[in-house]
């Protein structure tokens, strides 16, 4: 009895280790599975879930179909959505799995640089400061009245077009208190604030704000219907982090005059010449989201349809060989890459797809990813599954991408 007392404390070590590795388990096998399988119209699917697994999926009133095997289930039969009710070592309810059957979808894998122009939808507050006015105080008007992030809509009722109309309203009009509309987290607002003047009389609210982003990207595809999916993440205001809201946007031409190799610590980049002038505008962004950028193309932007490719679904994605497609060099090739990883169901859209760049002429030349290749399309076995999102800084070899499903959202 003394002994069994002594080493109470041993059981109690091992209980709490298996309760720690049961929860780890099941966390990985939870990121194995998507919450959504498409299959596309008048095709037949093998699903092998790789988990010790099965379930059923219930195709229609009278048919239930065991998944306790790789088995096949004919799509566009009878309807256009499934359930797989899914229980671990067929005891331990697990997850439910919703299968949609989709149209067969054909992109064209388009790897070359775009010059992006985006106009916010109002004008963005980037940061709230204070300045010294003419009798020696320091001021802060917007201090506790606008905060980071707000759109500011409309000045006294006014749309607010762009940063330098609301700083011209404030300075003609700072001698009384302006009314500001603004966005806040989607809900609509209304701020007074009452100006003052700096050190040479100008009125200011003491707020840094922003009504534009520009850059360069690679754009993804580009569909039978002249739509245009890009970078395979939103674009990012550098100073708040947080996804811009659009207003509107263009693409235009981009010319890369200078490549930036990456290196352990150092993301390499892509340097590119933008003529923003209506002539070298290439189509219209409608959508910022966080899968990417989209709008569709001007008929000035020559697609090759003979180079569509079917797009490729999650459950046809393997660890293996695969290639990205991207111009680096003037014209735009396909390099090697392996799949490393598959995270069917990780929280962040952008990194479900670990690469690593093999190919060494893309080494030789870039060092691996570099800033400027996101939304370079993703290829492997004859089908774009997926698209270029991020490197890593301590890996340039490395990085990862987005499924091209989860672009198509959109």
């Amino acid at each position: 009895m003394g002994k069994k007392k002594r080493f109470w404390w041993l059981y109690v070590l091992f209980g709490f280790g298996l309760g720690i590795f049961t929860l780890a388990l099941y966390g990985y096998y939870l990121a194995q599975i998507p919450d959504t399988i498409r299959i596309k119209a008048g095709t037949s699917e093998r699903f092998d879930l790789q988990i010790p697994a099965s379930g059923t999926v219930n195709a229609d009133s009278s048919t239930v179909i065991a998944l306790n095997q790789p088995v096949t289930l004919i799509a566009g039969e009878t309807m256009d959505t499934y359930q797989m009710e899914l229980k671990l070592f067929g005891i331990v309810p697990f997850k439910n799995i919703e299968i949609e059957i989709v149209e067969d979808i054909l992109l064209t894998p388009i790897g070359q640089p775009i010059g992006i122009y985006m106009k916010t939808q109002g004008v963005l507050v980037v940061d709230i400061g204070s300045f010294s006015s003419a009798d020696g105080e320091r001021y802060s008007p917007a201090e506790n009245k606008l905060q980071v992030g707000d759109y500011i809509l409309a000045v006294d009722g006014i749309a607010a077009n762009d940063k330098k109309q609301v700083r011209e309203y404030v300075e003609e009009n700072g001698d009384r208190e302006i009314v500001f509309q603004i966005s806040r987290q989607d809900e609509l607002l209304q701020v007074v604030i009452k100006p003052e003047t700096d050190e040479g009389g100008v009125y200011k609210i003491g707020a840094w704000l922003r009504d534009s982003a520009q850059g360069i990207g690679t754009m993804t595809y580009v569909d039978s219907n002249n739509n245009f999916g890009a970078l395979g993440h939103g674009v990012n205001d550098n100073d708040t982090g947080e996804l811009l809201t659009l207003g509107n946007g263009l693409l235009y031409q981009a010319e890369i005059v200078n490549i930036k190799k990456g290196e352990k610590g150092s993301p390499g980049e892509l340097t590119g010449v933008i003529e923003y002038n209506e002539n070298n505008v290439y189509g219209m962004i409608t959508t910022n989201s966080t899968q990417g950028i989209y709008g569709v193309v001007g008929d000035n932007y020559q697609v090759n349809r003979a180079d569509a490719l079917p797009a490729g679904f999650k459950q046809e994605v393997e660890v293996g060989d695969a290639q990205i497609y991207c111009n680096v060099n003037g014209e735009a090739a396909y390099y090697d890459v392996k799949i490393t990883k598959l995270s069917l169901n990780h929280e962040n859209l952008n990194r479900q797809i670990s690469i690593e760049v093999v190919d060494e002429e893309l080494l030789a030349l870039t060092g691996g990813i570099v800033q400027g290749m996101s939304g370079s399309p993703i290829v492997q076995n004859g089908k774009i599954i997926g698209a270029v999102t991020h490197v890593l800084v301590n890996d340039p070899t490395r990085g990862y991408g987005i499924f091209i499903e989860e672009m198509l959202k959109n």
